[in-house]
C-alpha cells in the first residue's frame, strides 16, 4: 500500500512538472510572437500576444492550486517539499516574463500606431531578444534536467544582457540629446528594451531555483563567484 502511494505521489508530482514546462513554453512562444510583431508592425499578432497574457495567468493560478493541494494532502518533506516550492517559485517567474511579453506587445501596438517622426530602429532589440530567449530555454531545459550548473552560465549571460541594455539606453539617450523630436519614440523603445531585461531576470531566478532543487540550497542574491563555488562545488 504504501509502494502504491508513493508511485501515485511521484505521478503527481512528474505531472506537475511537465505542466510548468508546457506553461514555459507558451510563454516562450509569447516572447517569440510579440518579437515578430515588432519587426512586422503585425497589429493583429500584438492583439494575440495580449489577449493570451489570460491563459498563462489562468495557468499559474491552477499550477498554484494543485500544489497547495499536494502539501495539504501529502505533508511532503525534503527534496520532495523542495520540488513543490521550485514549481511555485518557477510559475511566478514564468508568468511574471508573460506580463513583460504583453508589455512588449503594448508598447510595440502604441509605437505602429502612433504618428511617429522617425520609426525605431530593432535591430538591438532583437538581439536582446535572443540572448533573453535562449536564457529562458536553457532554464526551462535546467528544470527538466535538474541541471544545476546552468545556474553559471545564466548567471553569466544576465551580466551580458544588462550590459547590452545599458549600451542601449546610451544610444536612446544620445538620440534624445540630438534631436528631440524622437523623445517619445526612444521613450517606448526604452520600455520595450526593459522588458526583455527583465525577462533576462526572471530566467536567472529559475536557474537559480534548480540549484535549490537539487542542491538545497539558496543562491539568489549571491555574486558570480559564490554561485561558482555552490554549483561547481559539493
Amino acid at each position: 500500500m504504501a509502494e502504491h502511494i508513493s508511485k501515485q505521489f511521484d505521478m503527481e508530482l512528474e505531472t506537475i512538472r511537465t505542466r510548468v514546462l508546457q506553461m514555459g513554453g507558451l510563454v516562450e512562444q509569447q516572447i517569440l510572437s510579440a518579437i515578430d510583431a515588432l519587426m512586422s508592425g503585425d497589429i493583429a499578432k500584438f492583439d494575440k500576444v495580449i489577449t493570451e497574457d489570460a491563459l498563462v495567468n489562468s495557468m499559474e493560478v491552477t499550477i498554484d492550486d494543485d500544489c497547495q493541494h499536494i502539501i495539504a494532502r501529502r505533508q511532503p518533506a525534503a527534496s520532495d517539499l523542495r520540488i513543490i516550492i521550485t514549481v511555485i517559485k518557477t510559475i511566478t517567474d514564468l508568468e511574471r516574463i508573460g506580463d513583460e511579453a504583453q508589455k512588449i506587445a503594448r508598447m510595440g501596438k502604441t509605437i505602429y500606431q502612433s504618428e511617429r517622426y522617425q520609426m525605431p530602429r530593432f535591430r538591438e532589440i532583437r538581439k536582446m531578444a535572443e540572448v533573453a530567449l535562449g536564457m529562458l530555454r536553457r532554464a526551462l531545459d535546467a528544470f527538466a534536467r535538474l541541471d544545476a550548473t546552468a545556474a553559471l552560465e545564466l548567471a553569466e549571460e544576465d551580466m551580458r544582457l544588462d550590459d547590452d541594455f545599458a549600451a542601449e539606453l546610451r544610444q536612446l539617450i544620445t538620440f534624445m540629446m540630438e534631436d528631440p523630436r524622437t523623445i517619445s519614440m526612444s521613450i517606448d523603445t526604452l520600455f520595450i528594451s526593459k522588458a526583455i531585461e527583465r525577462i533576462g531576470d526572471h530566467a536567472k531566478n529559475i536557474s537559480e531555483y534548480v540549484v535549490y532543487l537539487v542542491k538545497g540550497k539558496d543562491i539568489r542574491h549571491t555574486s558570480l563567484e559564490t554561485i561558482k563555488r555552490e554549483t561547481l562545488g559539493g
